[in-house]
């Protein structure tokens, strides 16, 4: 992580770099996982992202992302429930241009970007699914050789198995009065639990690169 760096704008200004997100909800040797957190108008600090990442939205806001290079401002419009594969990026900063709060979960793939620990890893084997048999209210909302996320959305009361294949697996809550991150490894199970009402549902990320 850069936080507390300084780096120079084209213009010569000095900018010190901040986090790339408001709290570390989750880490291992493979991944990072932020909150971020804007208020109406609230703005992150300037930051670097040096591994390739996943945005997941809990609370939508829309938004403009800034970069310090004098790139054009990139207007973004997120869906709740939706996701984004990113690559690593240079400076930027996110601003919260509307008047809801904004709410995110990032997945740092850290194996991915300069924080690679290098550990060896053996794939499970299989295929990720669901235990219950018929349609399920799920959609893929990021179909990449890297990763694969799914957007699931239970009904009340309903529950629903993940059994995880070959690739570990992020369980992540959009619920926004219990926004659990559970990391599973290749032949874990997951019960997502029921909700007393329909809430924005889970999205469910596959980390295929460890094929």
């Amino acid at each position: 992580m850069t936080a507390g760096t300084t780096v120079q704008a084209p213009d010569g200004t000095e900018v010190v770099l901040g986090e790339i997100g408001t709290r570390v909800l989750l880490e291992n040797s493979r991944v990072r996982v932020w909150e971020v957190s804007l208020a109406p108008g609230e703005a992150q600090a300037w930051h670097l992202h040096h591994n390739p990442y996943v945005v997941l939205c809990l609370a939508t806001s829309p938004c403009h992302m800034d970069w310090l290079d004098g790139s054009a401002a990139r207007e973004l419009s997120e869906t709740v429930g939706g996701s984004v594969y990113r690559p690593v990026s240079p400076v930027h900063m996110l601003t919260n241009d509307g008047d809801s709060p904004y709410l995110n979960r990032l997945i740092e793939l850290l194996d991915l970007g300069e924080e690679a620990s290098n550990e060896p890893y053996a794939p499970g084997e299989g295929v990720g699914r669901f235990s219950e048999l018929g349609e399920i209210p799920a959609k893929v909302v990021v179909d990449d050789t890297d990763v694969q996320v799914i957007h699931v959305t239970p009904d009340a009361g309903e529950t629903y198995t993940w059994n995880t294949g070959a690739h570990p697996t992020l369980i992540v809550d959009l619920d926004l009065d219990s926004p659990d991150v559970t990391y599973l490894q290749p032949g874990d199970a997951y019960a997502l639990p029921p909700k007393q009402s329909r809430t924005s549902g889970f999205n469910v990320v596959e980390l295929r690169y460890y094929s």
